[in-house]
């Protein structure tokens, strides 16, 4: 039923834990995994208090590290699923919209589901936070699988 799963990640460690989780469900449905960064454009990290200004970042220095920091992130889920015997292909798009991006290259990769990892916030919490799961269950026309994720 299920031939190819995307995975999004953080870098995170519970990023992570559901990304294991993730490799080992393709595994036991035969599917194939895609493991996706979306990171955000560097206007996106500007806001209305110019920290840009107050780091002396630019926007060069701001790719660069967001490159570096996907590519190790992507590298340990192929690591993982390499070892569990899944094939993996890895991607890092840039979106102003995370949710937006995951559903984007779900789309894109001809992927059956999105396995993505919850924090399980509620209340205030979550109404501040936001939820980047919670929009991509609104956003996203192909079966989305939300593993939570168990904090120490």
């Amino acid at each position: 039923m299920f031939k190819k799963v995307l995975i999004p990640t953080d870098g995170s460690a519970l990023s992570a834990q559901a990304a294991n989780a993730g490799i080992i469900f393709a595994k036991s449905i035969g599917a194939e995994v895609v493991a996706l960064y979306v990171g955000q454009p560097f206007a996106a990290t500007i806001g209305f208090d110019g920290m840009a200004a107050a780091y002396a970042i630019t926007d060069e220095d701001y790719e660069k590290a967001t490159a570096d920091q996907s590519k190790k992130y992507l590298q340990a889920v192929a690591d993982r699923a390499e070892t569990a015997g899944v094939v993996a292909t890895t991607e890092s798009v840039i979106n102003f919209n995370v949710a937006d991006g995951i559903v984007e290259a779900a789309t894109r990769h001809k992927c059956d589901i999105i396995f993505i990892g919850s924090h399980g916030r509620s209340g205030l919490s979550r109404l501040l936070l936001g939820s980047v799961t919670s929009k991509v269950l609104a956003m996203s026309k192909i079966a989305v699988l939300v593993y939570r994720v168990k904090e120490d």
